[in-house]
């Protein structure tokens, strides 16, 4: 619905497409033929924007009605996204095939979620690889260029990073699901959910580490999520050092507003310095609140 206005909203391309809405509404699981039809018409749509395809992100709480479901006490922390692609290799290289046929003479790119291990990627790319050499034995045109890159979700790849940046071409943050399993928090429980505040040093700390990781490395990384959707949360993340921002197409608006007004290392250096310092005083909230009305900023 959205990739119609991709002109309008200035967007620079499409920073996280979501596989799995087309398994959640079919009432079977969707053919090859069905997924190459859509993934061919989203980037026919996108033309020279690029387009990055997350892989099936479904268990958890995005249940399909014609899968078996397995009753788990942590939906959130089982059975869900690459876990169950590698479970079910045939159920994830139909989708690889299915992207890859799709992009032919394109560049395309490919993120694997909720990727906990460095061996959960290298078996993940894998099965690219398997899917690359399958048509091209049969003949078919390949992708001009694919890169496949990995969802930054879970803390453990907070200690593998540099051995996952030498593997991945690109990291996406997912920053909803990283910033409630830094807290242990569910984010939709409403008991809890005000304990925690994604702008707080320690959640800061972490997507610096990252963004200073993949630079060092040259990789580029994205930050996807509500954090990036908001303006006082785009500010945060680009002075820290990110430069690329995948939003809701409504944010994209008010957020780019306020990054044209931004002076960027005037920001990194009021809030390097805050997130450096041990907790207490005022908190990195309100510390962002200051400066954009000290310097115009609309957050």
């Amino acid at each position: 619905m959205d990739l119609p206005h991709i002109a309008d909203t200035g967007a620079g391309g499409i920073g996280l497409f979501r596989t799995e809405l087309q398994f959640m509404v079919a009432p079977s699981f969707p053919r090859t033929s069905e997924q190459y039809a859509l993934y061919r018409a989203v980037l026919d749509a996108a033309g020279s924007k690029p387009v990055t395809f997350r892989t099936l992100d479904i268990g958890g709480d995005k249940l399909l009605p014609y899968m078996r479901n397995l009753e788990e006490e942590n939906p959130a922390l089982g059975w869900r996204a690459i876990r169950l692609g590698l479970d079910r290799p045939g159920l994830l290289r139909t989708q690889l095939r299915a992207l890859l046929r799709a992009a032919s003479g394109r560049a395309l790119k490919i993120m694997f979620p909720m990727i906990s291990t460095v061996q959960e990627f290298d078996q993940a790319k894998e099965l690219v690889e398997r899917e690359l050499t399958h048509l091209r034995r049969h003949g078919h045109k390949l992708p001009e260029q694919v890169e496949v890159g990995s969802m930054v979700e879970v803390p453990s790849l907070l200690y593998q990073l540099d051995e996952l940046l030498e593997r991945a071409d690109f990291l996406s943050i997912g920053s909803n699901d990283l910033v409630q399993f830094l807290y242990a928090i569910d984010r939709g429980n409403p008991r809890v959910a005000d304990r925690f505040d994604a702008l707080s040093a320690p959640v800061l700390r972490a997507l610096k580490d990252i963004a200073d990781k993949a630079r060092a490395h040259g990789k580029p990384a994205t930050v996807c999520g509500e954090l990036a959707s908001l303006p006082i949360g785009a500010l945060a993340l680009i002075a820290i050092g990110y430069r690329s921002l995948s939003l809701t197409p409504s944010a994209i608006g008010p957020v780019k507003a306020m990054l044209l007004d931004v002076d960027a290392r005037k920001a990194a250096t009021m809030l390097c310095a805050s997130i450096e310092k041990s907790s207490g005083g005022t908190p990195i909230r309100a510390q962002l609140e200051k400066f954009a009305a000290e310097n115009g900023l609309q957050i």
